[in-house]
């Protein structure tokens, strides 16, 4: 694979000299320090092998060979660290991305939020609570969602290695233990589905997968040969987080021997795949900066606010080399705000000769109120910016390479639409999120079969088909 080549001045530590933001303080900073240098010393949570293979499928995926499924929690909880909720997740990224295998004809690169998103940005430090100011929620890596524990605690950053630790080792046993074998899926319940017709549509694409697996059983296709059995019976599976507590993420970052060039370079050991959000991707910024000098692949979140010419400079300064999917750009207009911005940063980067990997995240800039002042998404938002993008894309002469949401395994109710005709007035049955709203089982299975639909209709019709 291509190497990057780094200047000399960058080091695990140089973003200290640039000018941060969602920055933390702690009352105590020797205890902070005593906490930096434990994590310093523990042990890498992913490989540098794996790492790299995961930068190998994302630059087929940026040449269109291939597609992205990003998903999991909005902000992960420790309690999440369970054997339910760890399996319900894997459950729905894995049936979610064997919907998209089918649809669209291609493999699947599966990342999941998960393992160490503990952190969230938040658009001001301090909120009111019953008529007094506190400081602000920012993720079980900092401090407590109770609002009498909101001192940022540096033991929290200890928690959060230690339950992204225990949480891939769970996920690896679990793809080891035949969790994903497709010989035997786990039941396709569509009894959730309202409307017959939708119903129907959907049976019709689980009758077609499993007579094609059936066919493959019968014809000995899937146990001829080994790499073909290793394809039905396991998976590769990679996990994310936002980069966004420098200190932690460098304490995590290592100087290690490449497995392709058998030369050292630095890896972010924490996490395969990391990304900037909307509020830290400042180019002169300390997280640009970080993120610069690690051979992981990265995200970059691009929303209506990124200028064009600015994006280019982050992408010339993030991948000075411009290798081929090094860099996810994932968008997040908000469905009305797509055709006004996506062309321009299509254009932009393309002019600047950057091949990224484009990812579409529906969810961010489609946050809403719902009565009584409780976060929501409406499902119908979500697939018109993804309807919007694949078409924007399209005629632009570019390909949307993936998909990225805010998710769970569980049946919550946070989304309004779906399937299930989920409204405000459901909201408070089953709303669990502590940050944003995310898509349930049943709302994330309908996405996978709406945009397998469309490749399908792709394939059949010659022309844009609408999701």
């Amino acid at each position: 694979m291509a190497t990057t080549t780094h200047d000399t001045t960058w080091s695990p530590d140089s973003w200290r000299s640039k000018p941060i933001v969602q920055d933390v303080t702690y009352e105590d900073q020797e205890h902070a320090d005593r906490v930096v240098n434990k994590l310093n010393r523990l042990p890498p949570m992913v490989s540098t092998t794996e790492i790299e293979k995961l930068r190998e499928q994302l630059k087929q995926v940026a040449l269109g060979n291939s597609f992205l499924l990003q998903g999991g929690d909005c902000a992960e909880l420790f309690d999440y660290c369970s054997q339910d909720p760890i399996e319900a997740k894997l459950k729905v990224l894995l049936q979610m991305s064997l919907v998209l295998t089918w649809g669209a004809r291609t493999s699947v690169v599966r990342i999941a939020r998960m393992a160490g998103q503990y952190a969230k940005p938040r658009s001001k430090p301090t909120e009111i609570y019953e008529g007094q100011e506190i400081l602000s929620f920012r993720g079980d890596n900092v401090n407590g969602f109770d609002p009498k524990d909101r001192k940022a605690d540096p033991d929290r950053l200890l928690g959060a290695y230690f339950h992204s630790a225990a949480t891939l080792n769970y996920v690896r046993t679990l793809l080891d233990s035949g969790f994903a074998d497709l010989h035997s899926p786990s039941n396709w319940n569509l009894s959730h589905v309202r409307s017959d017709a939708v119903r129907g549509e959907y049976q019709s694409i689980v009758t077609q997968l499993t007579d094609a697996l059936d066919f493959m059983g019968t014809v000995g296709a899937d146990t001829s040969n080994a790499t073909a059995n290793n394809a039905l019976t396991s998976v590769d599976f990679f996990v994310s987080h936002e980069a966004l507590l420098l200190e932690y993420e460098a304490s995590l970052t290592r100087h290690l021997t490449s497995p392709s060039t058998r030369s050292k370079k630095w890896y972010n050991t924490g996490a395969h795949f990391l990304w900037i959000g909307d509020r830290t991707r400042q180019p002169d910024g300390a997280h640009i900066e970080y993120i610069r000098g690690i051979e992981n692949p990265v995200g970059l979140k691009v929303g209506p606010t990124t200028e064009p010419d600015k994006l280019v400079e982050i992408l010339n300064r993030v991948n000075p080399n411009k290798e081929i999917g090094k860099v996810t750009l994932i968008t997040r207009f908000g469905a009305d705000k797509v055709e006004k911005h996506l062309p321009q940063h299509i254009e932009a980067v393309r002019n600047a000769g950057h091949i990224p990997v484009w990812v579409c995240d529906p969810m961010h800039g489609n946050t809403k109120n719902a009565s009584g002042g409780v976060k929501t998404r409406h499902f119908v938002d979500i697939i018109q910016e993804l309807s919007q993008t694949f078409r924007v894309h399209k005629q632009c002469g570019s390909k949307l390479n993936g998909v990225h949401f805010e998710l769970t395994g569980d049946s919550v109710t946070e989304c309004v639409g779906g399937s299930m005709d989920l409204t405000d007035e459901d909201l408070s049955t089953n709303y669990q999120t502590y940050c944003d709203p995310r898509l349930n089982y049943e709302q994330s299975l309908d996405v996978a079969f709406l945009i397998a639909k469309y490749y399908q209709n792709e394939r059949n019709n010659k022309d844009f088909p609408s999701l």
